[in-house]
């Protein structure tokens, strides 16, 4: 460390070493920094169609289905405005489970293309009860689709996904679950459970960068799309199911990207999707015990693997606790977004994060909470999330 000119005591933070524990971007592992660090190629090349295929196979493992998966060049938004352009017609009814921002975000989307949207709200922080979807189904037969989230990153809720899909498998209506943050995190089994269609990304459970979607559409979907009337060009899933048959896109792909992808993918790939899944339950698991130990609420009734949202005490300002933590401690946490602003944060603990990383979000937690004044045991939240380990 420096001291300056005039000899003053040498700043104690230049040293700092910056901490993600936000649910996307997550932390990447070195094998997809290196990857696109190399030369990059002619994404029409024999050696770049080799490549997408490879990924393509590979995200069939991590979505558990046969179904073809597609690769967007786009963020999770797309992807999701995709599933509606392609899914459905004008004049369609669709049910939209309404939990946080992004079961908003279905419902702002498919407003935005004229379908008819008959809304669940659900307390944010509560995951919605399957029954009352299906008590809607009933009342409404017509409905074309179900679009629900695997969970709802604004608050930590998740959704029961394989009890929504039983009674979407009983009439003629499509389940559309978004599973960007969740996607390798929490269970979806795409094709036991009959979900019709799945949508994500690559910035949080695949260890990449911004800028890539998936999406996987069983056969009952495919036939929808073949019927579909609204407007779709770039996000065409029909083109980009064609030309990923041919280890080819429809247009020019983040081939970059793709490499990283690629090398994050094999290692996924080679953990197993059931372990990686299994992994995050820890992980969640030693965050909440944690969280109990110092004292603090949990906001999320059923939680997710793939972050823990935490209710702040009256008396913190919540903003200031995220800008502290990031500018004094180098950790980052995220917020809470609309209405829980300033109210609840999250850590994640996505992707590339094992038990190590748990043990300093906890221990920076204490810290940041003891700097401002918050009163608990010191060490008791790190020690419940051995505790877990441990066992």
């Amino acid at each position: 460390m420096r001291r300056s000119a005039r000899g003053a005591e040498p700043d104690k933070n230049t040293m700092k070493k910056p901490q993600l524990f936000t649910p996307g971007p997550t932390p990447l592992p070195p094998e997809t920094l290196l990857a696109m660090a190399q030369p990059i190629d002619y994404h029409r090349s024999p050696a770049s169609a080799t490549l997408i295929a490879d990924v393509l196979t590979k995200l069939k493992h991590v979505f558990q289905t046969e179904n073809d998966v597609l690769c967007l060049t786009t963020s999770g938004t797309g992807a999701m405005e995709g599933a509606v352009a392609n899914l459905l017609s004008r004049g369609d009814k669709v049910l939209v489970i309404r939990s946080g921002k992004f079961g908003e975000r279905w419902s702002d989307i498919c407003t935005a293309y004229g379908v008819e949207v008959i809304p669940i709200d659900v307390t944010w922080g509560e995951s919605v009860s399957p029954s009352t979807v299906e008590a809607r189904l009933d009342a409404s037969p017509d409905v074309k689709a179900v679009f629900a989230t695997l969970c709802e990153t604004s608050t930590g809720a998740l959704h029961d996904i394989a009890a929504l899909a039983q009674p979407t498998q009983l009439r003629p209506t499509l389940l559309v679950v978004d599973a960007v943050s969740a996607l390798g995190a929490d269970d979806l089994q795409m094709d036991a459970w009959g979900v019709d269609a799945v949508v994500s990304c690559s910035q949080k459970g695949l260890m990449t960068p911004p800028g890539l979607a998936f999406a996987a559409l069983n056969a009952r979907a495919w036939d929808a799309a073949a019927r579909s009337d609204l407007p779709k060009y770039y996000l065409d899933f029909q083109k980009a199911r064609d030309a990923g048959r041919e280890g080819s896109t429809p247009y020019t792909p983040a081939i970059t990207l793709l490499h990283a992808l690629q090398a994050s993918l094999t290692l996924l790939c080679a953990e197993g999707i059931r372990n990686a899944i299994a992994r995050h339950a820890r992980l969640a698991q030693a965050t909440r015990s944690a969280v109990a130990a110092l004292g603090l609420q949990l906001f999320a009734t059923h939680p997710a693997n793939t972050l823990t949202s935490i209710r702040l005490p009256a008396e913190v300002d919540g903003k200031a606790f995220i800008a502290l933590m990031r500018e004094k401690h180098g950790i980052t946490y995220a917020g809470g977004q609309s209405q829980l602003s300033g109210k609840i944060f999250r850590i994640a603990h996505l992707g590339w994060m094992n038990e190590n990383d748990v043990i300093v979000a906890i221990a920076a937690l204490e810290r940041g909470l003891a700097e401002i004044g918050y009163e608990m045991p010191l060490g008791a939240g790190v020690a419940a999330a051995q505790e877990v380990f441990r066992r």
